[in-house]
């Protein structure tokens, strides 16, 4: 997620998928053809329509392709060897999840700041509207007083107003 370089990170969530998205390049023959999941993600990344959202998320799962489903080593995908290498959206090149971890520490604040936005959305049941930002920068600031504590994420949300002032209806 890109941030600016004064100030705090300016949070990017994908948009949502084009009408017709789910069933776009299942029926391509070149879809049918494609045996890796690169090779699948690529056809997407292709597409006008996809680029703009696989663009910001494929670098992530392909540095972490060498895991399978129940989280087991793997080398190869089908009958084709897996290339985790991959570049962020800032440019940032990633080869697996070694330097995919490495890239994250190096905007920790980043991280944080999303991972706080996320809780709280969890916590109050509802999305976060721009009079909630100063609340999840709080709750990413005390985190980081804290040493990145997930304990310290988890006091900041349910101290929030936004946490103890809720209604069944998720206000």
């Amino acid at each position: 997620m890109p941030a600016t370089s004064c100030g705090p990170p300016v949070l990017t969530p994908p948009p949502q998928p084009p009408p017709g998205v789910e069933t776009n390049l299942e029926k391509d023959p070149e879809q049918v053809k494609a045996t890796s999941l690169r090779q699948r993600l690529e056809l997407h990344r292709a597409s006008p329509t996809c680029a703009a959202c696989h663009r910001l998320i494929d670098p992530v799962g392909l540095a972490l392709e060498n895991f399978d489903n129940t989280g087991k080593w793997r080398t190869m995908d089908g009958k084709t060897p897996i290339d985790a290498s991959s570049q962020m959206a800032d440019g940032t090149k990633i080869n697996g999840p070694e330097s995919l971890r490495r890239a994250l520490l190096a905007r920790s604040d980043v991280f944080v700041t999303v991972m706080a936005e996320k809780l709280l959305t969890y916590a109050t049941g509802r999305a976060m509207r721009p009079e909630d930002m100063p609340a999840v920068r709080g709750i990413a600031g005390a985190m980081a007083q804290s040493g990145n504590r997930f304990s310290s994420m988890v006091l900041g949300v349910v101290r929030t107003p936004q946490f103890q002032m809720r209604t069944k209806t998720g206000s």
